[in-house]
């Protein structure tokens, strides 16, 4: 019999691909979440519109009971949790989403606890964030950041969202401590790819730069925005070695909080300029120095701990998953259909996704 697993989340970036990755891998999947992958369709056996901030939601959701294909009523063997209200900087470091963050979040993480146990789940994945590390380990462009996971204490997360996921890291512990289920928890640092969202707001910056270089072109412009300085360091970690470590987690007995990312480090200036390399276009970088939300200084992966546990596989450098990335940006952009219209503000053309 094969095994069975929930993916909460399933809408999302990573959800949508982790539930291709299990069913690659001979899995029953139900997926869960408030929509459906924008992008393609899902791959999951099953899949239910639920708002999991709801606890009669998530209860059905993690039933056994007459749930089509599920038939022999036993208890899902492991339910990976992704989902969270989130976004990138311009969502989550602004200050006009706290609440709605902390609480959405965390209302979905105490049901899916909750009723995880309750219905008898075995093995329960929780994706935690970089972001519940001290920002002031991160506020030093001239030193290395500090991210090892033991350095988590004392607390200072660098937004309300880092709160809230470090909060959810110990309501997951403390139910494992219980009995009630094995946990794993991962700490993602930055996970792009093909299939992210790259516009509305909500997108991460490696897609968003993909963007804005593709949109130059229908624009005439020779300039694209970048905010802060641009000297802000980060590193980014492609979706398929992301989904690899996490399967790799998932069958050790791990249970304390771990690193999924790179350290491959790079400025946000520097990521701009490979993109518009990629492109094959000549532009310039704007930066917007004041009143731009852009998170701590520098972060990056500090894998020491992981490699402890598993030998990490070779990984796509950035170049090659930006590349991948913008292609698949590209082409999504260029395939699309649009309305035209004319913008009376400027009097230039405009258009807008049908």
């Amino acid at each position: 019999m094969s095994k069975t697993a929930i993916v909460m989340g399933a809408g999302g970036f990573i959800g949508s691909h982790l539930v291709k990755r299990l069913k690659q891998e001979g899995y029953f999947v139900r997926g869960v979440d408030l929509k459906y992958p924008e992008f393609s369709e899902t791959k999951a056996d099953e899949f239910l519109i639920a708002d999991l901030r709801d606890p009669i939601r998530v209860d059905t959701v993690l039933s056994t009971r007459g749930l089509l294909r599920n038939k022999a009523g036993h208890p899902f063997d492991e339910l990976y949790q992704l989902a969270a209200d989130m976004g990138g900087a311009g969502y989550v470091f602004t200050g006009d989403n706290d609440a709605k963050i902390m609480r959405d979040s965390m209302l979905i993480n105490v049901n899916a606890a909750t009723y995880a146990s309750l219905h008898k789940v075995k093995k329960v994945f929780f994706s935690s964030s970089a972001c519940v590390y001290p920002w002031t380990n991160q506020d030093d462009i001239t030193v290395d950041p500090i991210t090892a996971e033991s350095s988590a204490y004392p607390a200072n997360p660098d937004s309300e969202y880092g709160w809230e996921k470090l909060i959810a890291e110990r309501l997951y512990k403390a139910y494992e401590r219980t009995g009630l289920f094995k946990i794993c928890i991962a700490r993602f640092h930055n996970i792009y790819g093909p299939e992210g969202t790259f516009e509305g707001g909500r997108e991460k910056v490696p897609a968003a730069l993909c963007r804005k270089v593709i949109e130059s072109e229908f624009e005439k412009t020779n300039t694209i925005e970048i905010w802060g300085t641009g000297e802000q360091k980060r590193s980014f970690l492609y979706i398929d070695d992301c989904l690899d470590r996490v399967r790799r987690l998932m069958f050790t007995g791990e249970n304390n909080p771990v690193n999924i990312g790179s350290d491959e480090i790079i400025s946000i200036n520097d990521l701009g300029r490979m993109i518009i390399d990629i492109s094959g276009r000549k532009l310039k970088i704007k930066n917007i120095k004041r009143g731009m939300p852009i998170g701590v200084q520098t972060r990056s992966s500090d894998n020491a701990y992981i490699k402890t546990i598993f030998d990490l596989p070779p990984v796509n450098i950035l170049h090659r998953g930006i590349r991948k990335t913008y292609a698949w940006i590209r082409d999504y952009i260029d395939n699309r259909k649009y309305i035209y219209e004319r913008n009376p503000d400027t009097d230039k053309i405009r258009r807008k996704p049908v």
